[in-house]
């Protein structure tokens, strides 16, 4: 789950989804496109968010995305299109760039939606975005259990 700052949206999106998988099949990690706050937990209101819904994300450290994840992780799914973007840019060959994803085309099929960023908002803006990832999620854990995400 691939964010800008990885404090806000992709946090969310790795709690959410590795709260619906077994952590014995399945690995799930956030990152976000830059480096500001490598090191540094979730936004508060992500915390409060997934706190909320019964999820604990605030043992979670911020990263920076690495070409290394390309060959680590068989999905990769950013919230927006700047995000797809820098992605993008730094994978090797098809085979890297068909791992990249549009979160919510999970939801609505090549849309390339983005999933809105609420870190200029207020705390119903995070559990709004919550909602929204954890009904594409909802998607990806399906997608999982019948053994392959199409390439939307």
């Amino acid at each position: 789950m691939v964010c800008l700052g990885n404090i806000c949206r992709s946090p969310l999106a790795e709690g959410i989804l590795a709260s619906k998988l077994s952590p014995e099949q399945f690995f799930v990690d956030s990152a976000g496109t830059g480096n500001w706050h490598v090191g540094n937990p979730p936004d508060p209101r992500s915390i409060e968010a997934a706190k909320k819904n019964g999820i604990s994300i605030s043992n979670q450290k911020c990263r920076q995305i690495k070409e290394s994840d390309f060959d680590k992780f068989d999905y990769i799914f950013v919230m927006d299109n700047a995000n797809y973007q820098d992605v993008i840019r730094l994978t090797k060959n098809k085979q890297q760039q068909l791992k990249v994803k549009f979160l919510l085309n999970e939801l609505f099929p090549n849309q390339n939606q983005a999933v809105p960023d609420p870190y200029y908002g207020e705390q119903k803006d995070f559990d709004a975005v919550y909602q929204l990832i954890d009904t594409a999620c909802n998607s990806i854990v399906n997608n999982l259990i019948t053994n392959a995400i199409p390439n939307k």
